[in-house]
């Protein structure tokens, strides 16, 4: 699992995720966005119009995921989980990638243009299979635009499933675990 954290964040902020999740056969790689934000990192410009460096940030993930791959770890074995800006960067990087993931998980996240996600996918994104969660009571990322862009891409032939938690901007302690673990097991049990 490659873990890509929020606006303002760290790697360091996601070190308790895999005790958490508790799947024993997963390994993680927590990385940093590219731009320093306030001691922390940002995956791309905000406030402002983000697209350049969004997709600046998609061909650095892009490198990462072809590194991996030469280094023995397959794209159809690797999850690709972000959460704010790194759920973004999970859906504009795993709906462009050519290869298939074992999932897609995206959490207190948006699309930065899905009319244009739609239009520029790869040619197995229909074959992707994305977990996207989100809390009703959001003040940073408010959720009825977001259910909206979701409901955009399902009508564009995207495999989401798409969870709403009584939760603000955070993920939502175990009951949201459990519904990532049950995600993956599910995967897991395809093969």
């Amino acid at each position: 699992m490659i873990v890509l954290h929020g606006l303002g964040d760290s790697m360091d902020g996601y070190r308790w995720l895999p005790s958490a999740l508790d799947l024993p056969d997963m390994n993680y790689l927590l990385v940093n966005a590219p731009d320093e934000y306030y001691g922390g990192y940002s995956w791309y410009a905000f406030p402002g119009d983000a697209r350049a460096d969004i997709e600046r940030s998609v061909r650095l993930l892009f490198r990462l995921l072809d590194a991996q791959r030469e280094h023995g770890y397959p794209t159809e074995e690797t999850v690709l989980f972000g959460f704010s800006q790194g759920c973004l960067m999970t859906i504009e990087t795993g709906l462009r990638y050519p290869h298939r993931f074992a999932g897609l998980v995206g959490v207190s996240g948006y699309v930065h243009d899905p009319g244009r996600l739609l239009r520029e996918k790869s040619a197995i994104a229909n074959q992707q299979r994305l977990l996207l969660t989100h809390g009703r009571l959001d003040p940073v990322i408010p959720i009825a635009p977001v259910r909206s862009q979701v409901q955009i891409l399902q009508d564009g032939g995207l495999q989401i499933q798409w969870l709403e938690y009584a939760k603000e901007h955070t993920i939502a302690g175990e009951p949201e675990l459990a519904a990532i673990r049950a995600f993956l097991e599910q995967k897991d049990a395809a093969d």
